[in-house]
């Protein structure tokens, strides 16, 4: 993350249990793809996995690719945060993305708390000071046209030590250009973030239930004539990574729902 070339992240989420051979199988024919790091989930969706510090490790010492380690501010106290980050660099991880996690769901509200000790700001300035290369989430906030406040917010982040962005998926070209002009005033690196659809249904799931995701009706329409969905997403997928190449520092792809063979058809 530290020169002119454009990046290629790849997100993976840590198993539910202490078992990662699975995962680590799935994951060992993509070192053959052209990606600069794997980027690794932490309790997505406030539901619990497998550390993904652990899975950072495991996956360094397996592939020999570095890791990304996802810090949030819901799931650690200060004393922790800071202990994580410690541990971090003893385990010769050396970039985190910092962000405040999902919303724990409300049904789970009564057997599971939100810390949040600190704010996404102080983690970021800890992060730094603990001489880790520091990323943050960039989210637009489609559904309430909230680009310009989350402008403003992405330049706090700045503000606080954050070396680059990550964004929310986008699915068009609009919306890639519209997050391009925004931020063009930007000095740190925008990675793109890109989730490829696999349904017409998980298309809809994602416009209407995630916060913080748009699929444009048009690119729903697509899926939904598409005769062979995952293609359709794919091909999607590889459209909005070409134009990432022309505006953007970098694409993060997320494969859903551990479908990680998907990338074969993106990273060709």
């Amino acid at each position: 993350m530290t020169d002119n070339k454009f990046k290629i992240l790849i997100e993976v989420v840590p198993p539910a249990g202490p078992d990662a051979a699975l995962l680590l199988d799935a994951l060992k024919p993509l070192i053959g793809l052209s990606f600069e790091a794997f980027s690794i989930a932490t309790n997505p969706v406030a539901k619990p996995r497998m550390s993904a510090m652990a899975l950072c490790k495991l996956l360094q010492q397996k592939t020999g690719k570095p890791a990304i380690l996802h810090c949030t501010t819901r799931d650690h106290n200060r004393l922790s945060l800071q202990g994580m980050l410690w541990g971090a660099r003893a385990l010769g991880i050396e970039t985190v993305l910092i962000t405040s996690g999902d919303f724990v769901a409300l049904g789970d509200r009564s057997h599971t708390t939100t810390v949040r000790d600190l704010d996404v700001f102080d983690l970021v300035g800890m992060a730094c000071e603990t001489k880790l290369r520091t990323g943050v989430a960039f989210d637009p906030h489609p559904e309430s046209n909230g680009l310009e406040a989350a402008v403003r917010r992405l330049e706090r982040k700045i503000d606080a030590g954050a070396q680059f962005a990550v964004t929310q998926p986008i699915y068009d070209e609009g919306g890639c250009d519209q997050l391009y002009e925004a931020t063009r005033h930007i000095e740190i690196p925008i990675i793109l973030g890109i989730l490829p659809l696999r349904t017409a249904r998980h298309a809809e799931f994602l416009h209407n239930k995630v916060a913080g995701i748009a699929v444009p009706e048009q690119v729903r329409q697509r899926m939904q004539r598409a005769v062979d969905p995952v293609a359709e997403g794919a091909a999607n997928a590889g459209e909005m990574l070409a134009i990432a190449r022309e505006r953007f520092a970098g694409a993060c792809l997320m494969p859903p729902f551990d479908h990680y063979e998907v990338l074969f058809d993106i990273l060709n």
